[in-house]
């Protein structure tokens, strides 16, 4: 966890480039991943040293080359170590004349992160903020794994703002309960095609830590989590840049994360690769048959975004695959032909497994739109029998624009540290889906489509023209007068008139 004082150091460094001219929260987080790439760096070289030192015999591997860069600067004053100590006139002159342009030559290495570091550019405008920013930086504990992430994510929570292209952040409750529900192991393969900031495969690399620890006694596993278990697709540069350094600060060496318009280009070596698929795919806006995938039209003719994604996650998965998937409402009752289609194959020739209604305000203030967990495992040969579904009333925050944190943060999550009452219940419903999933094809299918979880038979969603919405298919108390036949209708409303009239009586009576 992130201690006050960083925090607080975060938060005034964010005040200091926002006076300082960049008020772009993402511009601001490019830069500061450049200076933590910079330090990375500068620790790799150490080892190096260090190892040639304990051993007695040349460096392998100089990060830093010997000699001077074409500018005439020793490429030594390029390392952390030695700029950092520079005044901040030197320091902003070595950063941003020889630092830079040594930092993008780096495109050749074999690592994810120097790839997308090849057209890095400097915009710090003044040597004060430089020198303020390093500063802090090197004030953070950075050998703790834990605490470089906390640093990170917390950074990340400052980009408030929606993308160009219907992007917005997911939660980290958020993502952790879907991880939960999926819960991963270390020989799957993951892959999030629309990887943003890499929310979620840092999720699953962290939930691999905590329960898979055995990853790390076993050579295998361990290349396997550092090299080939993580994959995240995006066509934002910036992103992956950023997406690329929270893995790394999370602890993951050389993860797949790659420029790629996911559903764009053909899916040549992608079809049937991953076993585990996690995603919040961008829900705004459409795209021209002509530029989209044709593997992808072949599954669903449709112009629109969240539709194609979810068509790619089935082309991604390979058979007996999961995939756990936010939606937008319109997916789950949308009467196009399109919409129709997909949900019949979700049901029909795949394994829909649950439904998970979402309150409006899981993403404000970046959006209002309603939503949904889809989760589904790849089969072509069908297998839903029920589909279980949770209509979730709170997520442990507010539901407004402040987003408030209704609970202590040790009752917050999908897995709080402390158990919740009933009453902490209706502030957090998280741990009840988790408790409530694993009873999905026990103690869940006797539940009333009153509860607030409950299943429904695949016969009844093709009855429904396969219906996804949970409104569809819950019951409420006095939901039953609507079934009754007219006549009862009104003889009903006949008591309760005669009822209200005598009530006036008696009440005329005490009034006298």
């Amino acid at each position: 966890m992130l201690t006050g004082e960083i925090r607080s150091k975060i938060d005034a460094l964010w005040n200091a480039f926002w006076t300082g001219g960049i008020s772009n929260p993402l511009e601001v987080i490019e830069q500061i991943t450049y200076l933590l790439f910079l330090k990375r760096l500068d620790d790799l070289h150490t080892l190096e040293e260090n190892k040639s030192a304990r051993l007695r015999q040349p460096m392998e591997r100089r990060v830093f080359p010997k000699g001077k860069d074409p500018k005439g600067r020793a490429y030594e004053d390029c390392r952390w170590s030695r700029f950092k100590h520079f005044e901040a006139k030197e320091m902003f002159e070595v950063v941003d004349q020889h630092v830079f342009p040594f930092l993008r030559t780096l495109g050749g290495d074999d690592s994810t992160y120097a790839h997308h570091m090849k057209d890095a550019r400097f915009t710090i405008p003044t040597p004060a903020l430089l020198a303020k920013v390093v500063d802090m930086i090197d004030g953070v504990p950075m050998e703790d794994r834990d605490t470089k992430g906390d640093l990170y994510e917390y950074m990340l929570g400052k980009i408030a703002s929606a993308g160009q292209n219907g992007q917005f952040r997911t939660p980290r409750h958020i993502i952790g309960l879907m991880v939960e529900l999926v819960r991963p192991v270390p020989t799957d393969i993951m892959c999030d095609p629309a990887g943003g900031t890499c929310g979620f495969p840092v999720a699953v690399g962290e939930y691999l830590r905590r329960q898979h620890p055995e990853i790390f006694r076993d050579t295998k596993l361990k290349e396997h989590f550092h090299h080939h278990l993580f994959h995240a697709f995006d066509f934002d540069n910036t992103m992956l840049r950023i997406g690329s350094m929270n893995m790394l600060l999370h602890g993951v060496e050389n993860p797949d994360i790659r420029y790629r318009d996911s559903l764009a280009q053909d899916h040549a070596g992608e079809e049937e690769k991953y076993t585990l698929v996690l995603a919040n795919p961008p829900f705004a806006g459409s795209l021209d048959y002509e530029t989209c995938a044709k593997d992808l039209q072949q599954i669903v003719k449709t112009k629109k975004t969240e539709l194609l994604f979810l068509a790619l996650f089935l082309r991604l998965l390979k058979p007996g695959g999961h995939a756990a998937v936010i939606v937008p409402d319109g997916v789950l009752f949308g009467s196009s032909n399109a919409h129709k289609t997909l949900r019949q194959l979700l049901v029909e020739e795949q394994k829909l497994d649950a439904v998970i209604s979402l309150p409006g305000g899981v993403f404000k203030p970046d959006a209002g739109v309603s939503t949904a967990i889809l989760l589904f495992t790849k089969t072509n040969s069908g297998g839903t029998d029920h589909v279980w579904f949770y209509d979730v009333d709170a997520d442990g925050m507010s539901l407004d624009d402040k987003r408030t944190e209704l609970l202590t943060p040790e009752k917050l999550g999908a897995v709080p540290k402390v158990a919740l009452t009933a009453d902490e219940h209706t502030k957090n419903n998280l741990p009840d889906i988790l408790a409530r999933w694993t009873q999905r094809d026990q103690a869940e299918r006797k539940n009333p489509r009153t509860a607030q979880s409950f299943c429904v038979p695949k016969a009844d969603l093709a009855a429904q023209g396969y219906d996804l919405s949970l409104n569809r298919y819950k019951e409420v108390i006095h939901a039953e007068v609507a079934h009754r036949p007219p006549d009862e209708i009104l003889k009903a409303l006949g008591q309760l008139e005669a009822e209200i009239q005598q009530g006036m009586k008696e009440l005329e009576g005490m009034l006298k």
